[in-house]
């Protein structure tokens, strides 16, 4: 379990094929805190530490994760966000965050608001029902909260710091990101399909706030 308070940022050292997969090479200042076996979440994606020496990490990713996340897609020299697991006596500053992606969004809009940015960015259809207005989403492992939404897609505000320590710092135009739905909502979700009930949705391409 994670909160989506990004720890720090890492560099994609290595994407090396494997056996329908791929085994990633980070460099990190967290690789000495961390052991064989340890979670780490990368980009949102919860990882099992392979190897940790000096300061690399080792983490292979299978081919349902090449699938689902941007992981197996990123070039050599990517800016990922690094994050523990959530201590059972720490705060939880975020929301939970399993580290397990549900969908790939694109960067749709990137504009500066005075020392603020907003982000839209798209998602599939079936994400919709898991997104709410001011709710949490994880957006490459960032805990942010929905300003606006839409059909497809939605806004977030970035503050200063996050846009410094983290890798939305390089984002730019259809880049795509790992989005993460509130787990809460998941739940709630299920329970309504199994009642029977259905859901409705604004127009493709408008935001609401």
């Amino acid at each position: 379990m994670f909160t989506g308070l990004v720890e720090g940022v890492g560099e994609l050292v290595e994407r090396k094929p494997t056996s329908g997969g791929f085994r990633l090479r980070i460099g990190s200042r967290l690789a000495p805190e961390l052991a064989p076996g340890d979670s780490l979440a990368v980009n949102g994606v919860c990882l099992t530490v392979i190897l940790a020496k000096q300061n690399e990490v080792h983490a292979d990713i299978g081919p349902e994760t090449v699938r689902v996340t941007t992981l197996g897609s990123l070039p050599r020299g990517s800016t990922v966000n690094l994050e523990r697991p959530l201590r059972a006596d720490s705060r939880l500053g975020g929301h939970f965050v399993q580290g397990h992606v549900d969908a790939i969004g694109h960067i749709e809009e990137l504009r500066q608001d005075a020392d603020f940015h907003w982000l839209t960015i798209s998602f599939p259809s079936y994400l919709a029902p898991f997104i709410v207005h001011k709710g949490s989403i994880a957006v490459d492992g960032i805990s942010l909260t929905v300003a606006g939404l839409g059909a497809d897609r939605f806004d977030v505000q970035v503050v200063p710091y996050t846009m410094a320590h983290t890798n939305l710092s390089r984002v730019q135009i259809r880049d795509r990101v790992n989005l993460e739905g509130d787990m809460v909502g998941k739940y709630v979700v299920r329970a309504a399909e199994l009642a029977g009930l259905t859901f409705t949705t604004a127009r493709p391409g408008q935001v609401t706030h």
